[in-house]
Order: C-alpha cells, then structure tokens, then sequence
C-alpha cells in the first residue's frame, strides 16, 4: 500500500496533534478558554464500534494500513487553506477527535448520543438529526474531521452572510432554495423538545406554532407562504438582535 510521506499527509504524530512540537503542541492557556473548547471537543467525539479491527494507539504505521477501515484526514495546510482556523487550533481540534474517534467517522447515532448530554432534560434526538444533517457534507451519512472543522469555521469564524447561508441552509430541510412553514415548525418543535418541559416560566405546548407564524410575518416579505434565501437575509440583516447574536461565538476557539 502506498503511505504518504510525512510532509504530506496531515495523520502522522507531529503534523496531526503537534505532539511533537513544542511550539503548538499545549493547548491554549486560561481556564474558561480550556473550559470551552472541551466542551465543542466533547460535541466532536465518536465510539470505535465493535465491528472496527482494534489500532494499536501508539502504531502511525498501523493507521495507514488499515486505511480500509479508518478514515484519514486531508492534509494540514489544505485544512488551513479551507477553513479559518490556524495550525495550532486544527491541531487542537483534531487532537480531541482523533483521541476519542479513531475510526475519523462519526455516525448520527453515536452523534446523537453526543449531543444528547448537553441537554440532559430534553430530547435532542431530532435537532441532533438536522445538525446531523447540516454537518454531513457529502450526505454519506458520516461526518468526518473535515466536515466538522468546516462548520465550525462557518459558524464560529465566517462573515455574518456566510453564517446566515449556513442557518438557512439548516432550516431547508429539504434543500429546495426556500424554507415552508412545515420545515420551520420540524425546526421548532425539535428545539422546544429539546429544551424540555423544565424551563422557567413553562413553555405551552402552542410555542413552536406561534413561533413559526412570528418567524413569518418577519421574513416571508411577499406572503407567499414561503421564506426564500434572500428574504431570510434581508430580514435577519435589518434585526438588530439577530445581527449581535451572529457574534456570540467569535471567540470560542
């Protein structure tokens, strides 16, 4: 089999989690900063399924031969290229995954499981679906390294109008250009669900609807029963609290 040369490929120790680099192999320093980006690497992580051949962890070679059965990231300085992260944030970011995924996949049932424990009070199964979905770039039913630090970079790093193409795009469910009242109330009911009936004051079972018709009269411009990219753009760009919520996350990571 073929191996990549060190230089080239982003999975050997040095060049994948800095490990071997003093300069950008620790973390970031300052505890709340730690505190946040283990939370998004806890969002990352992924089970070995029974089915996966055993990796011997301290094996680089045993990782690319048994490339049939783990996935490899691209190459650093691609990742670079195509996200807004740095090196030392990739090398981060990939550290946590690839601890917790050595398989490089990550399935939506294990993702579901994940997320499910950040909202412990609710059922998140459904909105964890959509994220899922958003997330899975290549609709192949995993998601890779590449495609998390991908949304990421839109969602945490990306110009207002990017972040806003990514939401649209998470509320089409069916990604047809316009988002239907029926999308919108899926979308809702999935938050409200996974908000769960322990919030203060108590949620009525009509908030998902009366969210959605709000969610309307704001953004279908035309009223035809329909919200389309450039009304939801127009909409969100002339609200003001949507406009500071987009920068809420400008320095997590």
């Amino acid at each position: 089999m073929k191996v990549k040369s060190r230089d080239e490929s982003f999975n050997t120790s040095g060049e994948m989690d800095g490990s071997n680099d003093l300069l950008t192999g620790n973390p970031p320093s300052g505890q709340r900063r730690k505190n946040i980006k283990q939370r998004f690497l806890k969002l990352l992580s992924c089970c070995q399924t029974e089915s996966t051949p055993a990796i011997r962890k301290n094996s680089i070679e045993d990782d690319f031969e048994l490339s049939t059965v783990c996935y490899r990231p691209e190459g650093l300085e691609k990742l670079i290229e195509q996200t807004k992260f740095n090196r030392k944030e990739l090398q981060v970011l990939y550290r946590g995954f690839k601890n917790e995924c050595p398989t490089g996949l990550v399935n939506e049932d294990t993702f579901k499981l994940i997320y499910s424990h950040f909202f412990p009070q609710g059922d998140s199964s459904m909105y964890a679906h959509f994220l899922f979905e958003a997330f899975d770039r290549h609709k192949n039913g995993a998601v890779s390294f590449e495609d998390i630090v991908t949304g990421l970079s839109i969602i945490l790093r990306g110009t207002v109008t990017d972040r806003l193409c990514w939401a649209f795009s998470l509320y089409d469910l069916n990604k047809d250009g316009c988002i239907t009242k029926e999308e919108m109330n899926d979308i809702m009911k999935s938050i409200y669900d996974m908000m769960g009936k322990c919030t203060y004051p108590c949620m009525k079972d009509s908030a998902p609807n009366e969210h959605v018709e709000s969610f309307f009269r704001k953004m279908d411009r035309n009223n035809d029963g329909v919200v389309t990219m450039e009304e939801f753009l127009e909409s969100c760009q002339k609200d003001e609290a949507i406009m500071e919520s987009m920068h809420l996350f400008d320095h997590v990571i």
